[in-house]
């Protein structure tokens, strides 16, 4: 899994950003990549819906996308040009604990169940919801 290293954030993070009035989630997403890295992505389906309430920031919809896999040649180009990004890396699931807050890792993992069984999937806080099977 792809995973960005925020200036301005105390831990690691995945591409990403808000959506802009008259602007899709997807659209979003491939702009925010684009922003980031400096590279146009193609972006696949739609894994993960969370709700995610934020005591200081309010109610958040947050959507995580399928960005497939990046071809060496997309990895060369990436740039970090506006200075919010230090670095990436690419994370086993396995090691997300250590490098993102417990609900990032919980969306991000629910994120790769979605994409093994091709559906996407619902959640509050990171948690799928108790007999959800998806949208």
């Amino acid at each position: 899994m792809l995973m960005l290293r925020p200036t301005y954030k105390n831990h690691w993070d995945i591409p990403g950003g808000y959506v802009e009035p008259g602007e899709s989630p997807s659209a979003a997403c491939v702009r925010e990549i684009r922003e980031e890295l400096g590279i146009n992505p193609q972006v696949g389906q739609m894994l993960v819906v969370d709700w995610a309430p934020a005591e200081k920031e309010g109610d958040k919809v947050l959507y995580v996308f399928d960005g497939g896999s990046l071809s060496e040649d997309d990895l060369r180009r990436i740039v970090f040009e506006d200075g919010e990004i230090d670095e990436y890396r690419y994370v086993e699931p396995s090691g997300l604990e250590t490098l993102v807050p417990p609900r990032l890792a919980r969306r991000l993992h629910m994120a790769v169940i979605a994409k093994r069984s091709g559906r996407t999937i619902y959640t509050e806080h990171g948690k799928k919801l108790p007999g959800s099977s998806g949208l």
